[in-house]
């Protein structure tokens, strides 16, 4: 018994290299291929896939969109298929079965279809299982240095350097010795490229490298006040002391 599928890309050359992928799988069968939102709709009505890898970024409606709007009961199985590795959690909440990131190898393919075919074996399975593996090999490296653009010169930043981040709305400010770098980046966005054994977030607004803490004292708020190498002093606000004690490997 084959498994009816449904390929949705706006790209051309996508769809044929997932068409090429699949078409030695037996059990899978590609019913038609779609290149916008819209027609995955019309598509999704009509044919009622099992299967479906769907883009996220497309015209009409996005991948996420043809979700929202799906009707189709029980859903399909759905694999997210993008270049952009932003949208993972959306597709974590989206209860993806897998999130392929272009460009990507057969082996990872290989794997995304075993992952498929114990989804549609045995659906009420442990699917939240299934995707933190999928977010553990999303998660890229650490980042080494932060390049920081201005209008008359490239920066780059060893983040060895960095003794703490401030939070300035959709920019940070990397405090590095005497000097202040703004970077335009989340908070959220930078905490996910720093080393997670060296960087620990401290309050909403504060990111501190922890080999710059010399010592800590608790305030009669129930928050911390944290004193750096350089004199700085920042609040380590009870939200964030477990992070803090993870990293240092010693509770407060």
């Amino acid at each position: 018994m084959t498994v009816r599928t449904l390929i949705v890309d706006d790209e051309p050359l996508a769809r044929e290299r997932l068409r090429t992928l699949l078409a030695s799988e037996t059990d899978l069968h590609p019913v038609v291929e779609c290149g916008d939102g819209q027609e995955a709709l019309e598509v999704l009505a009509r044919e009622r896939p099992a299967l479906v890898f769907l883009d996220v970024e497309m015209p009409e409606r996005d991948g996420f969109g043809v979700l929202a709007e799906l009707g189709q009961t029980p859903p399909p199985v759905v694999v997210f298929v993008t270049a952009w590795p932003q949208h993972a959690l959306r597709a974590f909440d989206a209860a993806a079965v897998d999130y392929l990131l272009k460009p990507f190898t057969v082996e990872r393919f290989r794997r995304t279809l075993t992952r498929v075919r114990e989804r549609l074996a045995a659906p009420a399975g442990d699917l939240r299982q299934q995707l933190q593996r999928m977010f553990q090999e999303l998660r890229p490296e650490p980042a080494e240095r932060l390049v920081v653009k201005s209008a008359t010169r490239t920066l780059l930043v060893p983040v060895e350097d960095l003794d703490w981040v401030e939070s300035a709305g959709n920019y940070v400010t990397l405090h590095v010795g005497a000097e202040t770098h703004l970077l335009r980046e989340t908070m959220a966005e930078l905490e996910g490229r720093l080393p997670a054994r060296r960087f620990a977030r401290v309050h909403r607004s504060a990111l501190v490298n922890v080999d710059r803490i010399v010592s800590l004292s608790p305030t009669l708020s129930g928050d911390h006040r944290l004193v750096l190498k350089d004199g700085q002093e920042l609040t380590l606000s009870r939200t964030y002391r477990a992070r803090l004690e993870q990293v240092l490997g010693h509770p407060l």
